[in-house]
């Protein structure tokens, strides 16, 4: 039997299934329960999410033999097809290739025969904001009002380059990035199940990587698991995932916060030496400064962090050392760093450069300090002796004999 990516192997097919996103899940749920399910759906939002997957599942929902149930049997002919992609009544488009007025055309044409072993006939559009400007015109008066027993799905990662005579003639629903701690809890699901042994820390790399979308993140760990066997290590994972050691950028890090420009050059030599992208090490460094000043800035910033506890431990002790004015500025000049990094030929030299600007940011002094300080000055200067200071003179032509005259004294 020939190998089947963890991506398709661990693919949900019922709502319970679908990770992070409860608010569209319980919708449809409730829907169906409450018999009120629209004749077309629009699932928008970022890759990877889940999209076409709910589309699959509300379609086995609503050709269940026992349906329409939230719930399907997965036993009954309609749902094995529609689970194996043969059910002739679940019809997925291409939107990317089928997005002519011909296509659109043959598919108005279809939708007047009956289902043949459900009760309604899907129509499953991926990446449907690529059909063109006349194969949605050719579109509207089918979706308005299609027949009864025909429902629509669409699905998009651009749902601005949609019509508004589209979107008014359907229900949307958008899709959330998957939050992290969700596809850890999901990924480790699927390494335990799969009989391999990793750690949190590095399934947390993982997930971080996947950027919110759990099928990038699955893809990842089938990637780990090729490259280190059944028992990656986190040193493994940032390698095959080229990431940026960690020890490298606290120590660039710490070196910013208490201006040593020794430790910010030798990061960056390492970082040059292993082979490292410096455009990478700038981008992390980004995120690292991110970090450490929402840990100074809030004491409820883990809600807002995806860092492992020790980490977490280890910013709040770097950020004792300074103030969020100095991180915020020195975010400010990595920011710029990069993008000079990402476009510059000599990349190391700019960093480089850059170390002197970042090591000399120190914290700026509050207005009010600095009245106070004039205020003081003021003070004392009229208790040594109230010393009056010149008025200005207005300004005219020089000649010859000002130049030897003195400056009046104040």
């Amino acid at each position: 039997m020939t190998y089947q990516a963890i991506a398709r192997k661990w693919r949900p097919t019922t709502f319970d299934e679908i990770a992070g996103q409860a608010h569209v899940t319980r919708t449809l749920r409730n829907a169906i329960e409450l018999g009120r399910v629209h004749h077309a759906f629009l699932f928008s939002g970022p890759r990877g999410v889940g999209k076409t997957t709910a589309a699959r599942a509300l379609a086995r929902a609503l050709n269940c033999t026992n349906g329409p149930t939230p719930e399907p049997c997965g036993d009954c002919a309609s749902c094995i097809e529609i689970l194996a992609g043969s059910s002739p009544d679940v019809i997925e488009v291409d939107g990317a290739s089928n997005n002519s007025v011909d296509d659109i055309r043959d598919l108005r044409e279809s939708v007047r025969y009956m289902p043949v072993h459900g009760r309604s006939k899907v129509y499953i559009v991926d990446e449907v904001h690529m059909l063109s400007k006349g194969a949605f015109n050719a579109l509207l008066k089918t979706l308005e009002e299609p027949p009864p027993n025909v429902v629509f799905m669409f699905a998009t990662t651009e749902p601005q380059r949609i019509p508004d005579t589209i979107l008014s003639r359907v229900q949307r629903f958008d899709f959330k990035r998957i939050p992290p701690d969700i596809v850890i809890e999901r990924l480790g699901h699927i390494a335990s199940n799969e009989g391999v042994s990793i750690d949190d820390d590095a399934l947390r790399l993982i997930a971080r990587a996947g950027e919110g979308s759990m099928r990038d993140s699955q893809s990842l760990l089938d990637q780990v698991i090729s490259f280190a066997g059944d028992a990656p290590t986190l040193a493994q994972v940032a390698d095959i995932l080229g990431l940026v050691d960690r020890k490298l950028l606290y120590q660039m890090l710490e070196g910013i916060l208490v201006g040593n420009a020794d430790a910010c050059l030798r990061a960056v030599d390492s970082v040059y030496g292993y082979g490292y992208e410096l455009s990478e090490f700038t981008s992390e460094m980004l995120t690292l400064i991110r970090n450490a000043t929402l840990v100074g800035l809030s004491p409820k910033s883990k809600d807002y962090l995806d860092v492992p506890a020790d980490e977490r431990e280890r910013l709040e002790e770097l950020v004792k050392r300074s103030s969020t004015d100095v991180m915020v500025r020195a975010f400010h000049v990595m920011l710029d760093v990069h993008d000079h990094v990402a476009r510059s030929s000599r990349p190391r030299l700019v960093l480089e450069m850059a170390v002197a600007r970042l090591v000399s940011i120190r914290p700026a002094q509050p207005v009010d300090r600095l009245l106070h300080r004039l205020d003081d000055l003021e003070q004392r200067i009229r208790a040594a002796g109230g010393v009056v200071v010149d008025p200005p003179r207005i300004a005219r032509p020089r000649s010859s004999d000002d130049e030897k005259e003195p400056s009046p004294g104040r």
